[in-house]
């Protein structure tokens, strides 16, 4: 088989500026370090690290500074959107390097990677924690989508457009997703809808197709699915998602993994030398 196109999606880093807990608590300086050492030893390296929005946990310069250090490590390709946490002004600042699909206003990418384009939607809104997409971004997904109309696509964003069961984080979640359903049900290329937000690794369908969050590298928001207590975070084990493409058909095949962060015994084998099961 030949070996698949992989994308590493990573979300909700959280940092803060240098010395700073989040709710002074949680190291997420330490929680991107390890990131990162884990993605620079994946194999197959990812084509591209993702990082769909909260990159810092508020959006001052310090914070963005910080986040710049912690990220000059990393050897992969690096794309980023904001989130609620962000001010995208200060993203588009620190990642000059970007080809924003607008030269103002949301920070919206296109990457094509090989036989595979990658959409990366900015569904912040400036000092608010919900999502939404304006219409010059939908406008812009459904006559980019409709140009390459045989190329599969991958479409990310950090706000989730369906509800997860958590009350107080689906307030937050994208407020106009019927507008997006409308845009993705009209372009069968669309093969995923990855987004951030809620820390969890969550999977269903949307408008038709597969739609996943991505957990954070650091904290997890509780998994509260009878609103019986006030939103609150816990220290689960971090992850992140990686979505292995496969070429063939019309649009191919891709698979979503959860790869735990962190030191796990193994490989171990199956099998002997003689190959006699162990």
């Amino acid at each position: 088989m030949t070996a698949p196109l992989v994308i590493a999606q990573i979300t909700d880093l959280h940092i803060k500026p240098s010395g700073e807990l989040a709710y002074r608590k949680v190291d997420t300086a330490a929680a991107l370090t390890n990131l990162i050492g884990h993605l620079k030893n994946l194999r197959p390296r990812p084509a591209v690290v993702v990082a769909t929005g909260d990159l810092v946990d508020g959006a001052s310069e310090a914070a963005y500074a910080h986040l710049d250090r912690l990220l000059a490590p990393l050897d992969l390709p690096l794309a980023v959107i904001p989130g609620n946490h962000d001010n995208r002004d200060l993203v588009r600042r620190v990642f000059c390097g970007q080809q924003y699909a607008q030269p103002s206003g949301p920070a919206n990418l296109l990457l094509a990677l090989q036989a595979l384009d990658l959409f990366l939607l900015d569904s912040s809104v400036p000092e608010q924690p919900h999502g939404h997409l304006d219409d010059a971004t939908l406008s812009w997904l459904d006559v980019s989508l409709a140009a390459s109309a045989d190329r599969p696509a991958l479409v990310f964003l950090h706000h989730p457009p369906f509800v997860t069961g958590i009350v107080h984080m689906d307030r937050q979640n994208l407020q106009n997703a019927r507008d997006l359903a409308a845009v993705v049900a009209s372009h069968p290329r669309v093969r995923l809808i990855a987004a951030g937000h809620v820390h969890r690794a969550v999977a269903t369908v949307f408008a038709g197709v597969a739609a996943t969050i991505c957990p954070a590298p650091n904290h997890a928001v509780d998994l509260d699915l009878l609103d019986a207590s006030a939103p609150a975070f816990r220290t689960e084990p971090p992850a992140f998602h990686l979505h292995a493409w496969f070429a063939g058909g019309r649009f191919g095949h891709l698979v979503t993994h959860l790869v735990p962060i962190g030191r796990f015994g193994g490989p171990h084998p199956f099998f002997d030398l003689q190959g006699r099961p162990l």
